[in-house]
């Protein structure tokens, strides 16, 4: 074992690094995207588009992090030999701290719905108002920072344990939890009326759509932003792996869960706005499109479950908590990138780091909570539609340009002897370097 710590067991990593890529934005950005752009066709192009860009890059991140068994900045330095390399994780862990502030936010308000869902279920229906109040009221502010802090706490706890008695172990807990949850749910939305037509909308493909460049575009930015690309969690994960194991088929296995989670979302929420719909509930936004994000989660839905009675507040507890469990397993890789960091590179204890970084990152959640208006959409999008393409193609560059091949090779034959003669060593190296940048340069543009 590692001194440094690392996975016991390889479903132990695979819970972990699917955990980390299972996040919000399978629940609120998968689902609304198939059903407006051809359904099934979308899951599809998706499919296809997770492994032709997303799983090349996150191989790179897993091969780079065990190779050099350190944290992003290390890792970097170690494989480009240049200040270019530590650079680009310094700006990494910048960029996976930002998230993480706005992220706990969020998280931060999905609790407070659990809360107000479990004070309806008591009957202190009194003290849902303040708890449900729209993210983004002067009101709401106080109940942002409070609920960001308690999750960012959770988070820290988690952290704070190690890779295997804390990271895994909550891991191979809250992963199983989720899949019951969703699929409990699932069952449950579908025996209401209006579920059929969504459930129609969502699988029911139209080709007609398949080679629109909307689409082609949303499911590629879906594809590599599911996956907790560019911002080193999937590097620093990869650098607790067991140099036994077959990396290829470990991420390919982390990829396929990620894909059947964004799946299980849409077979959730498509049919839940539809019963939505039949209730009278609002589901399309003005420019006829579903209605998606933010407004989906704290909007459409909890009107929905207004609708259904006394259930109501049963389901609603039920589908928060799920919203809780999919942002922890994401917010705990998030805050183990910056926390490697300090540990092995300024030598402070784990316990001491985490605490320290996870109150410089609730300092920069206060200050978007005071500051909403104008912050928070801006940090968004200068972390996730900017610096994290950006730094999937750094990634790329360094792997596929500087880095020497012979070490990669080595590396991959630690756990898989075979690999040289493998079809996925005769391909993966040459489209990393080459059709990987091409791809996310494009991505970039369009998004601009």
């Amino acid at each position: 074992m590692s001194a440094r710590g690392e996975f016991s067991s390889r479903l132990g990593f695979i819970f972990a690094a699917a955990g980390s890529a299972v996040g919000l934005g399978n629940v609120w950005g998968f689902p609304t995207q198939v059903a407006s752009n051809g359904g099934a066709a979308f899951v599809f192009v998706y499919i296809i588009l997770a492994f032709a860009l997303a799983y090349p890059v996150l191989m790179a991140e897993l091969v780079i992090g065990r190779a050099t068994r350190s944290n992003m900045v290390d890792a970097l330095g170690q494989i480009t030999g240049s200040a270019i390399g530590r650079a680009t994780g310094i700006w990494g862990f910048i960029t996976v701290s930002l998230i993480l502030a706005f992220y706990a936010l969020v998280a931060g308000v999905m609790t407070s719905f659990c809360v107000a869902s479990l004070g309806q279920l008591t009957g202190l229906d009194g003290l849902s108002a303040w708890f449900t109040a729209d993210m983004a009221a002067d009101s709401a502010i106080y109940r942002n920072i409070l609920f960001c802090g308690l999750f960012m706490i959770l988070t820290a706890f988690i952290v704070s344990g190690g890779v295997k008695d804390g990271i895994e172990r909550w891991s191979v807990r809250l992963m199983p939890a989720l899949l019951i949850i969703i699929s409990l749910l699932i069952v449950y939305v579908l025996t209401l009326d209006g579920a059929m037509e969504g459930l129609k909308n969502y699988l029911l493909p139209d080709f007609s759509k398949v080679f629109k460049p909307d689409l082609l575009l949303s499911a590629m930015g879906q594809a590599f932003f599911s996956m907790s690309l560019g911002v080193g969690t999937m590097l620093v994960y990869g650098s607790y792996i067991s140099k036994k194991e077959k990396l290829s088929m470990l991420g390919a296995s982390v990829a396929l869960v990620d894909i059947g989670v964004a799946i299980l979302a849409g077979l959730l929420i498509i049919p839940a706005m539809y019963v939505a719909a039949h209730n009278g509930v609002e589901i399309f936004s003005d420019s006829g499109e579903l209605i998606a994000g933010p407004s989906l989660i704290f909007a459409v839905l909890p009107a929905l479950f207004d609708t259904m009675g006394s259930a109501g507040a049963a389901i609603s507890f039920a589908f928060f908590a799920l919203m809780i469990i999919a942002a922890v397993t994401s917010s705990i890789s998030m805050l183990e990138v910056p926390v490697a960091y300090i540990v092995e590179s300024k030598g402070v204890g784990r316990k001491r780091s985490v605490w320290i970084i996870a109150c410089a990152i609730f300092i920069i959640s206060i200050v978007i909570a005071l500051n909403f208006g104008q912050l928070f959409g801006w940090v968004i999008a200068l972390t996730t539609q900017y610096s994290q393409p950006l730094l999937g193609l750094m990634l790329c560059i360094f792997l596929g340009w500087v880095w020497k091949r012979d070490k990669i090779l080595q590396e991959l034959q630690q756990g898989d002897e075979q690999v040289e003669s493998s079809l996925f060593w005769k391909i993966w190296p040459w489209y990393v370097r080459f059709v990987c940048p091409v791809i996310i340069l494009f991505m970039f543009y369009h998004s601009l």
